[in-house]
């Protein structure tokens, strides 16, 4: 067998392929992992391990390019995926058709069949604001449960957080009265983040989404307007952009038109000569051209039409808008909102049966034990954040973000309305003094390490050098031999 386990098309039986859609329901998510960590759970029931208790922790090692902060999002889903994770039987008979498993111990096999997570799981609530290195989330549970639900763990919350970020720094420069928009369903990654796009924007702030699955599930009304497509079609079978606005607001009166398919500052004087005729043109849409030059023409024109903006927007192009003084009302965001650089989250063992350990490796090094983030707001602002141990007592004015979310197993709380967690990330966002709020070169957090923490930390390391050198001291013995 290969060194890097792989399995050809072949092997694997027609009748235990999954549906060829991929989008995956919750039944079928817990075999949503990496290969390695079924193997490692297998290893781990050859070993006798598997019920030693572990803890790990879900944090960002580093924030992404500009970022000042990341808004936590996920937990809603992660929740939802422990509660039902489990392994049916022909999931089993899958795997063991690989060929992959051959070696593992039966113990796995009936791990599997009757496994159901037991363990407890502590996590800021979404919309938290988190820093660099501070764990977003806590696992506590036997090693094997731990170990095979990380992967989707991070996929779940590295997304989300993004997109929330994302449209938190979208909202914060836009300003509280702008319409936001949601647009990225046919720029996201899959059918699936296209929902947690949607779900997480709306989460960190945004007005709605133009996803109508998305919408209806979270039970929202989805919005948009129309696209060039209509213009086009109707121009050419009557001739007359006009038409097609006629046509538009004849079955949907009200709605924004989109002015821009020909030349916008036309449409826009044919627009004001309807309007003085009776007609009422609520909104209009702009995606493309000088949206600075060209809002302000259409306001000239329609003073009371408002002015809905559109076309590969970000953090950056909303506050350039707005610097300009674009009479924009509204923002639709789609691409860059969606895409972008990732959150870089991992999940990394800190504990293993009491003993804590630490990952050494240069520029991947982790802090070893059980912890707790302990935030300080003063003032109505915030002060700063100190990365401790759950063992570390709040100060004066502290308080402590990570919550238990789960216990031996059983969800604590049902899922938040978007609303509450959207007025959490606006409130966390406000309490940031402006150098942290910048878009571009934001000034790091006051994040420091309790005393307690950075003493385990030295600790650990000289253990593990004792380790490392009792090991080697060994092999230099055998190889004498």
């Amino acid at each position: 067998m290969s060194p890097i386990l792989s399995v050809p098309p072949a092997t694997l039986p027609l009748q235990h392929c999954p549906p060829s859609t991929l989008v995956p329901s919750l039944s079928h998510c817990s075999l949503l992992t990496d290969l390695y960590q079924l193997t490692m759970a297998a290893c781990y029931c050859g070993e006798g391990l598997e019920q030693r208790p572990a803890r790990f922790e879900l944090f960002v090692r580093k924030l992404p390019p500009d970022f000042g902060y990341l808004v936590a999002m996920g937990l809603s889903q992660v929740l939802d995926y422990i509660q039902s994770f489990s392994f049916s039987s022909a999931q089993i008979a899958a795997l063991q058709d690989t060929g992959i498993f051959g070696h593992a111990p039966d113990r796995f096999w009936t791990l599997l069949a009757q496994g159901r997570f037991t363990g407890d799981l502590w996590a800021v609530p979404e919309g938290t604001l988190i820093f660099a290195n501070e764990p977003i989330l806590r696992v506590d549970a036997p090693l094997w449960q731990a170990q095979l639900i990380e992967t989707y763990l991070l996929n779940t919350i590295n997304y989300q957080t993004l997109i929330a970020t994302r449209a938190a720094r979208i909202r914060d420069v836009a300003g509280a009265d702008a319409l936001l928009l949601e647009f990225g369903t046919r720029r996201a990654f899959s059918p699936q983040a296209s929902l947690w796009a949607a779900r997480a924007a709306l989460a960190a702030g945004f007005d709605a989404t133009s996803n109508v699955m998305a919408a209806l599930e979270l039970g929202e009304t989805p919005s948009g307007t129309m696209a060039h497509a209509l213009v086009m079609a109707l121009t050419a079978m009557a001739g007359d952009e006009d038409q097609a606005f006629t046509a538009f607001h004849r079955y949907f009166p009200g709605a924004a038109l989109l002015i821009d398919t020909y030349d916008t500052v036309a449409a826009a004087d044919r627009l004001a000569q309807q309007v003085q005729t009776g007609a009422e043109i609520p909104a209009v849409r702009l995606d493309s051209g000088d949206l600075v030059s060209l809002s302000q023409a259409v306001v000239d024109r329609l003073p009371d039409t408002q002015v809905f903006a559109s076309g590969d927007l970000d953090e950056y192009e909303v506050q350039r808008l707005r610097a300009a003084g674009a009479p924009i009302t509204g923002y639709g965001l789609g691409t860059k909102l969606v895409t972008g650089t990732p959150v870089n989250g991992v999940y990394k063992l800190v504990d293993m049966d009491g003993v804590p350990v630490m990952k050494e490796a240069a520029a991947k090094i982790t802090y070893p034990g059980c912890k707790q983030v302990f935030r300080t707001v003063d003032q109505g602002q915030f002060r700063g954040d100190r990365l401790g141990l759950m063992t570390d007592c709040p100060q004066p004015g502290e308080y402590p973000l990570l919550q238990p979310m789960v216990q031996a197993g059983e969800r604590l709380y049902g899922p938040e309305p978007l609303a509450t967690i959207a007025q959490r990330t606006q409130a966390q966002v406000a309490l940031l003094p402006d150098p942290l709020r910048r878009i571009t070169a934001p000034a790091p957090a006051p994040v420091v390490l309790s005393t307690a923490l950075e003493a385990l930390t030295q600790a650990t390391r000289r253990s593990s050098a004792k380790n490392t050198a009792k090991n080697t001291a060994k092999n230099t013995a055998k190889n004498t031999v």
